[in-house]
This record gives C-alpha cells, sequence and structure tokens, in this order.
C-alpha cells in the first residue's frame, strides 16, 4: 500500500482527497510533529503522528492538537490515552512511554472518520509548548559522530563494556531475524531508518547454522554477513556477527564450521573496529563445560586473525545463565573461560522471565561482563502478548546497570516480538509510526533516546 507522507507544523504537506504546501515553520520551539496518513477509504482514514522532544527531558506528557473542521473523529488509537472534545484531540503519555529525553520521539497512531475533505490537523502542542520545529535537520545531537566513531574499539573493562577511552557504554539495538528467511528486510531503506531514527548503536546479524542457514551454503552465507557487516559499518552501528546455533543446543556439534566460519569473518574483518563475535547463540542441552570447551577452541581462531575483537560467550539454558536449568551463574564465575576480552550472554523474555532471572542477572552484573545479545518483549517462543511492565523493568535495569543489549527481532515477521507489522518489508517504509508494532514502538522509544557516550 503506497503511504503518503504529511510533515505538520513544518514544510508540511498535506494529503488526503486534496493537497496544499503548509508554509515553512520557524526556527524550533520545543518540539516537533510529523505526521502521516498511512492509509485512506471512503469516510475513514489511518494517521500517524511522530513527536520529536526539542526540548528539556520530559517525565509525562501530553499532546494537544486540534481537528479540521470537517467531522474528523478519532475512532481508536495506539500508544497514548486518547481522548475527543470538540475539535480538539487530547494523547496522553501511556505509562511506559511516559519519560521524553532530548532528541528522543514517540510514535503514536489513530484510526479516524471524516466527512468532505481531509484536511491537516493543526496546532499541535507538547505540555502546551507549540510544536513547531524545523524537519530539515534530525533532532540535535552533541555532534554529528556515529557510535562507532566516537567510541571506536571496544574492550572489557572489568565488568563493563568500555569505549576507547577506557569509559564504560552501553550500546541499544536491534537483531535481525533468521536471514535465510528475512533476507526481504535488511536494505539500504531499513538499515537508513535503523541507524538515522531508530539511532541504534548496534545491528546484530543472526545467522542460523541449521534451519535452512549456514550449513546448507557456507560460502554464500558468509558473503551476506559479511555484507550486513559492510552495511551497518557504513551507517557507524556496531555489527554483532551472530553464529545462530539453537537446535541442536551442543555447540561442539558445529565446531568444525565455527572454526571454518569465524577464521573466515574474522580475517576479513579485522581491519574495522565495529565487529563483535558472539560464537554460540543459546546453548542447550549442554554442560558449562562442554560450552567452554568449545569457547575456548573457537576463540583463538578468532583471536589470530583479530587479536582486539570483543567476543560473546553463550552460557548455558539458552543463554541464562543456567537459570533455565535450575543453575545459576556461579558455575561461570567459579570455571570462566580462559581467554581475555570476552563478555557473557544473557538472553530473557520479558513475559516468561521476570524477578528469578533479573535477580540473577542483578547479581551477576557485578562479578561477570555481561551482554544481553537477544531479548524479546513477549514469551519466550518470540510470540504472544507484549508484558509491557515486565519489558519496561527489563529495559530499565539494564539502563541502570549499563548492560547492552539487542531486541529480538527488526523484522516483520507475523509474531509479537517483531518491530514491524507483516508486510513491512515489501514495502520502503521503515520510519513511520504506521509501519510499527506495539512491541517495535515501545523499542524505537528506548533506542533513539540520547546515548550521551563518555569521551573523558
Amino acid at each position: 500500500m503506497k503511504r503518503f507522507l504529511a510533515l505538520l507544523a513544518t514544510c508540511a504537506t498535506v494529503l488526503g482527497l486534496t493537497a496544499f504546501t503548509a508554509p515553512q515553520a520557524v526556527a524550533a520551539a520545543g518540539c516537533r510533529v510529523d505526521y502521516t496518513v498511512t492509509s485512506q477509504w471512503q469516510g475513514g482514514f489511518q494517521g500517524g503522528v511522530k513527536v520529536t522532544n526539542l526540548g528539556d527531558p520530559v517525565t509525562g506528557w501530553t499532546l494537544e492538537f486540534a481537528l479540521p473542521d470537517s467531522g474528523q473523529r478519532i475512532v481508536q488509537g495506539w500508544n497514548a490515552t486518547w481522548s475527543q472534545s470538540g475539535s480538539t484531540v487530547t494523547a496522553a503519555d501511556a505509562g511506559w512511554n511516559r519519560t521524553l529525553a532530548t532528541g528522543a520521539t514517540v510514535d503514536l497512531g489513530f484510526t479516524g472518520t471524516f466527512t468532505g475533505a481531509n484536511p491537516q490537523p493543526a496546532a499541535f502542542t507538547l505540555n502546551g509548548v507549540a510544536c513547531t520545529g524545523s524537519t530539515e535537520e534530525p533532532p540535535p545531537t552533541p555532534d554529528d559522530d556515529t557510535p562507532v566513531d566516537i567510541n571506536g574499539q571496544l574492550h572489557v573493562c572489568g565488568v563493563n563494556l568500555c569505549n576507547q577511552y577506557d569509559r564504560p557504554i552501553q550500546l541499544r539495538g536491534m537483531s535481525t531475524h533468521g536471514i535465510q528467511w528475512f533476507s526481504q528486510c535488511y536494505n539500504t531503506a531499513s538499515l537508513d531508518a535503523l541507524a538515522n531514527d531508530w539511532r541504534s548503536d548496534l545491528l546484530r546479524i543472526s545467522m542460523y547454522v541449521q534451519e535452512d542457514g549456514y550449513e546448507t551454503d557456507p560460502a554464500g552465507f558468509t558473503s551476506r554477513v559479511n555484507n550486513l557487516v559492510d552495511m551497518a559499518g557504513t551507517r557507524g552501528m556496531y555489527a554483532v556477527i551472530d553464529f545462530h546455533t539453537l537446535t541442536p543446543g551442543d555447540p561442539n556439534f558445529n565446531l568444525a564450521r565455527a572454526k571454518t566460519f569465524f577464521a573466515s569473518v574474522a580475517a576479513r574483518n579485522a581491519g574495522k573496529n565495529n565487529v563483535i563475535y558472539e560464537i554460540a547463540n543459546e546453548p542447550n542441552g549442554v554442560s558449562w563445560a562442554g560450552i567452554k570447551s568449545y569457547a575456548e577452541q573457537v576463540i583463538p581462531v578468532i583471536r589470530a586473525a583479530d587479536p582486539d575483537a570483543l567476543v560473546i560467550v553463550g552460557t548455558r539454558g539458552w543463554s541464562s545463565l543456567g537459570v533455565s536449568d535450575g543453575s545459576n551463574e556461579n558455575e561461570v564465575v567459579d570455571n570462566p573461560v580462559n581467554a581475555s576480552n570476552i563478555m557473557y550472554a544473557f538472553h530473557f523474555y520479558a513475559a516468561s522471565h521476570k524477578d528469578t532471572y533479573r535477580a540473577t542477572l542483578s547479581r551477576a552484573a557485578s562479578r561477570l561482563p555481561l551482554f544481553v545479545s537477544e531479548f524479546g518483549t513477549v514469551s519466550a517462543t518470540g510470540g504472544g502478548a507484549v508484558d509491557r511492565a515486565s519489558s519496561v523493568a527489563w529495559l530499565d535495569l539494564l539502563d541502570q546497570l549499563k548492560i547492552s543489549y539487542a531486541n529480538w527481532t527488526f523484522s516483520d515477521a507475523d509474531e509479537g516480538s517483531a518491530a514491524f507489522r507483516p508486510g513491512t518489508c515489501e514495502g520502503s517504509d521503515y520510519s513511520g509510526s504506521g509501519v510499527l508494532t506495539e512491541s517495535g514502538a515501545l523499542l524505537k522509544s528506548r533506542i533513539s533516546t540520547s546515548d550521551n557516550f563518555p569521551t573523558s
């Protein structure tokens, strides 16, 4: 479906049954609104409202705007609490998205009805401040440098992920789905959106080994991974190369394949400072001793070509530090992998993994360098409803502990964990609020806030 973009309160183009051009906006005055008519039918339409906070950080917000006198009525809305009185529409934060840092965005959407023409809404205000910010440039940031430009080669210092200035940092980003199934989702437009609109720090490249993945075409899948590494690097994002072992769960089953694959990608990408190697996605049905043995054979292969690279090691029980197998972090603390500059993976799915898992992560974070290389806002199946309360609790904890993360998934899979609505990857719009799922809107609102990476 063709989508029409109207940039309101700025040099907006009005779309509907008729069109006209609004006057040029004045300088930024606290906020900016981009309005999108994502679809329209006889007497009805769907609109998207993207709000960017250009002023001071706010906790608790209310957006108001005026509908034109054309019989427009809001029927249903999402990502906010919607109400309408006469021609005035009010959208208040939904709780989970109540905080808007400077430069942060929130994507709202609604369906409505109209009679006659369907002109633009007007007079947008955020907490009473007129949204007259220019849309010609992105929201202001401390500088124009990308995450890789600022942080350079990453390394482990103590239990932290540190940048080139030896300062602890947190990376926030998204994981692909299996690239054998969703390759159409990873293109120039989608990665531009991830880097520039989502303001993501990283792209995790999920290369399944089995399930029609690497083992069916080693050269072809290696080439695909390298291409995505380049695309991420061009946009200043870190690339996590995920050797996605899942079934069978013992990574030693793929030891020879892992050595071949990592020898190739490490040699090819050794000159880059944006590459992170994740050597075993979710080990399961295997002891920690077996995982440790695998890691101590694969890591030297990477180090031979790329000695400074950061490596993420999967943990027992689907990378739960053993919790899903009835164990805990002590088995790793007491018997760590014999290698330097490594971090340990911790995965969770918010609807399935709650207090016990959060308690484990909190304890382990003071003893082990951790990287949440995969998590979902839904159940461990990847489907079901978004658990907002648990997801927000997890994200707040990761922010507090400065633990980096990649969300599953930057795809349009027909499942609750996907960031995009089904069919999105058949088009070219990856930025509008109308293409986001509930999970996608939540993650975008968190990832797109300012990183404030330390440099001194």
